[in-house]
């Protein structure tokens, strides 16, 4: 038995995922020990990659003990994780803890959970006192959770594809429910292990709520959740949802996982990324997302084009041409090589320009 330690400390820069280089002691004492530091994260603008500072994750062998729970309670319902599903259980509780932390929770806060699986994630969120509205798609999952936590009152577990529930609604209802008394207006919060295939569709459908959550935290593919991080245009995997995610949050990558914390294990590590919604007050000055999206997406429907081709079936070449250059860009502008602020600029000038030919 052996106390393992492995650190990795990245300290260049890199646009795929790095090789990760480990080093390990052991020392005999009967004892396995695991831990997880949070890392900080760097974005070099001019260069478009991003950096990790400092340490940034102790990787650790999976727990036994971790394994034979998730197994058990797999094996309660005589199942087995489903592919097509993109189920993959945490079996490192180290993870768990450290991404419960990240949330900030107060006894009595109000945590949506994506996709509780076994509840392992589950657990840690009971013991630090919030209320958990827990949506599962597997009904074999749905029920299993809802009999683990049947002796609290603090699990509310909801049998439904989060994709298609109506999340707003359903946590605004509740937040009314649970705080009507209160004072101040209290805003719910997102922990989840997501399936590395809907990680888009949570993203775009969690970040715009920024009256309903303050805070989400999520555990994604590792290459994912570094693009998503990494607003640059000079990155190569640039696109609407890398503004997207900017306009509405401040997003922060945290720590990365090892694939061997999943069962089963995935083809790829995973990537821990926290959110900071912003309040539509705090929303970048533009008079309607939904229009400025519409415009950031036709732009990127023809990326290596010129914007005052790409935009032509939304505003004529020479408006497109106008708006550039009284926003001080380039009139052979590419969508690639717009930062979100230009973006926002150019947006403005041409609603602009639309109202003062009316």
């Amino acid at each position: 038995m052996s106390i393992c330690l492995g650190l990795r400390v990245q300290s260049h820069f890199y646009t795929q995922r790095p090789k990760t280089e480990w080093g390990s002691k052991s020392l005999h004492f009967g004892l396995e020990i695991r831990f997880i530091v949070p890392c900080e994260v760097a974005r070099d603008f001019r260069k478009g990659r991003v950096r990790r500072i400092g340490v940034d994750v102790i990787r650790a062998e999976r727990s036994e003990d971790d394994i034979h729970s998730t197994l058990r309670a797999l094996q309660s319902r005589n199942r087995q994780p489903k592919r097509w599903l993109g189920q993959h259980y945490m079996v490192n509780e180290q993870v768990n803890s450290a991404m419960v932390q990240l949330v900030g929770i107060q006894p009595g806060d109000l945590i949506l959970e994506i996709g509780p699986g076994t509840g392992s994630l589950t657990k840690f969120l009971v013991e630090a006192g919030a209320h958990i509205i827990a949506v599962e798609k597997d009904q074999d999952m749905a029920a299993l959770v809802a009999e683990r936590f049947a002796h609290t009152d603090q699990v509310e577990v909801v049998h439904e594809d989060f994709v298609k529930w109506s999340v707003s609604s359903q946590i605004n209802e509740a937040l009314e429910q649970r705080y009507r008394a209160s004072t101040t207006l209290k805003r719910a919060k997102v922990i989840a292990n997501l399936p590395f295939n809907i990680t888009t569709q949570v993203v775009k459908k969690l970040l715009p709520l920024g009256n309903t959550f303050s805070h989400v935290v999520l555990l994604l593919q590792d290459e994912a959740a570094i693009r998503l991080v990494d607003a640059s245009p000079d990155c190569n995997e640039y696109r609407p949802i890398s503004l997207l995610v900017n306009f509405f949050s401040v997003p922060e990558y945290r720590f990365s996982v090892g694939r061997d914390s999943f069962f089963p294990q995935p083809r790829v590590d995973a990537g821990v990324v926290s959110f900071a919604l912003k309040r539509t007050s705090e929303y970048p000055p533009v008079a309607s997302p939904k229009a400025f999206f519409t415009l950031v997406n036709s732009a990127f429907t023809r990326k290596r084009k010129m914007l005052r081709n790409s935009l032509q079936h939304l505003h004529s070449s020479e408006s497109v041409q106008s708006a550039l250059s009284s926003v001080g860009l380039p009139e052979t502008s590419r969508p690639d090589e717009l930062t979100l602020d230009q973006f926002v600029a150019l947006h403005n000038a041409l609603t602009a320009n639309c109202s003062s030919s009316i």
